[in-house]
């Protein structure tokens, strides 16, 4: 049986290659981990500016749907900004304000 060059070199960078998929799986995980975060805090900042805004009586609380057309009508690429979700977001920082959330200084 004929072997080829190519399987011979395979088999011999097996722990290299190994270690290169490693670290492709690796860094995946951490850009998806990295992600969450990032969303999460954007989630809870913006439920934050909502909850304040309403508690300053500075908005009724027809302005959020107002928020979510207007996202959606300029900024059509923004997607998952629905007056429900807004909404949620605010639940979810008005449940989770007294939480010491350790987010990096992102702006």
């Amino acid at each position: 049986m004929n072997t080829s060059p190519s399987l011979d070199l395979a088999s011999r960078e097996e722990p290299v290659f190994s270690q290169i998929v490693q670290l492709i799986q690796s860094s995946r995980q951490q850009a998806l981990e990295t992600v969450n975060t990032v969303l999460i805090n954007l989630y809870w900042r913006v439920g934050e500016i909502i909850s304040r805004q309403l508690e300053s009586a500075e908005w009724g609380d027809s302005v959020v749907p107002q928020l979510a057309a207007y996202i959606s009508r300029t900024h059509s690429g923004l997607h998952g900004f629905t007056r429900r979700n807004l909404f949620r977001m605010r639940q979810f920082y008005r449940r989770s304000s007294g939480v010491n959330f350790q987010f990096p200084n992102w702006k």
